[in-house]
């Protein structure tokens, strides 16, 4: 059964659709007869109980450039969607979480993936503290007095913003770093909330993982390996990315993790994992689909969109 499709999302002109992890679900999603509409965070609006957008009907093709034709601007009811993909990229932000309490108010038969409830209680790097014993050492302040004592205990750390994303602002950072003061300086002007510490992983050199769980269940990876003289892996940073298959401890993780995932209803999850120790699970927007099945992995897209449908009692 075809189904309606509203995707939330930022600007698709100017998305890079080779290794866009929306833009493959909106292919697949169209390869099944579903209809698509778009539309970008600013045009959905709550009146009452009544949750809205200005959507404009969409079609996708795999050419970049040429990848996206819109239709006419229409109000519609979010009810009236079967499925709301919410993926506008992060900053994890108040603008975030409002689209959140929003798209929360929407009608139980309009799935939205993921749970948006649960998008905003599980901040990527808190809501992995659920699980320490599968994590480095961690510390979530911004207390000067808490860091440095965590620094003699753990000594090199890496210390990055609590709700930061794609690698930015990231710092290693040595027990006997002359920089600390001047960083903790910077971080105390930058971010009102609290910082990560974590024990600094010397073997990100030989790549941070990420993990695809749909539905709770692991189903692809890629291994991403920082640049020379960097020790960000993101691919937006300048990290490698290679063909990658689950080792038994990451397999171990999947399995702790799984099932609290799937009883929040959180459909498409990326798990970071560096040297066998679970960093940090994303939930908001995680990307990774179209560099799997560029590496020879299979497309993830079709199985996002099984398990959508799986839990819309429906198929196509």
């Amino acid at each position: 059964m075809a189904l309606t499709v509203a995707v939330q999302m930022d600007p698709i002109q100017a998305i890079r659709i080779a290794g866009d992890t929306t833009f493959a679900l909106l292919l697949e999603a169209q390869a099944r007869g579903h209809r698509l509409l778009y539309y970008t965070p600013d045009r959905l609006s709550l009146q009452g109980r009544l949750v809205t957008a200005r959507v404009e009907p969409l079609t996708v093709r795999d050419v970049e450039g040429a990848h996206a034709s819109l239709g006419d601007i229409e109000r519609i009811d979010l009810a009236e969607a079967d499925v709301v993909l919410m993926r506008q990229d992060p900053p994890f932000d108040m603008a975030y979480i409002t689209a959140t309490h929003i798209l929360e108010r929407l009608n139980p038969r309009t799935l939205v993936v993921n749970n948006p409830a649960e998008v905003r209680n599980a901040p990527e790097k808190l809501f992995v503290l659920d699980f320490p014993e599968l994590m480095p050492p961690t510390l979530i302040t911004r207390d000067k007095a808490e860091i440095e004592a965590f620094r003699r205990e753990h000594g090199t750390v890496a210390m990055k913003p609590l709700h930061g994303h794609g690698g930015a602002a990231v710092f290693r950072v040595s027990e006997t770093d002359p920089n600390f003061g001047s960083m903790y300086d910077l971080f105390a002007a930058t971010f009102r909330e609290q910082w990560v510490v974590q024990r600094f992983l010397e073997k990100i050199t030989e790549g941070d993982k990420r993990i695809i769980l749909v539905d709770g269940e692991p189903m692809g990876a890629i291994n991403r390996v920082p640049a020379l003289n960097d020790i960000r892996s993101n691919m937006v940073r300048g990290g490698a990315a290679a063909a990658s298959d689950l080792t038994e401890r990451e397999r171990e993780i999947c399995a702790t993790i799984g099932p609290e995932l799937r009883r929040r209803g959180l459909i498409l999850v990326g798990i970071d994992v560096i040297d066998g120790h679970l960093t940090e699970i994303n939930v908001t927007s995680p990307t990774g689909l179209r560099a799997i099945r560029r590496l020879g992995g299979p497309d993830l897209a079709v199985a996002v969109w099984d398990a959508i449908e799986a839990r819309l009692g429906r198929s196509t």
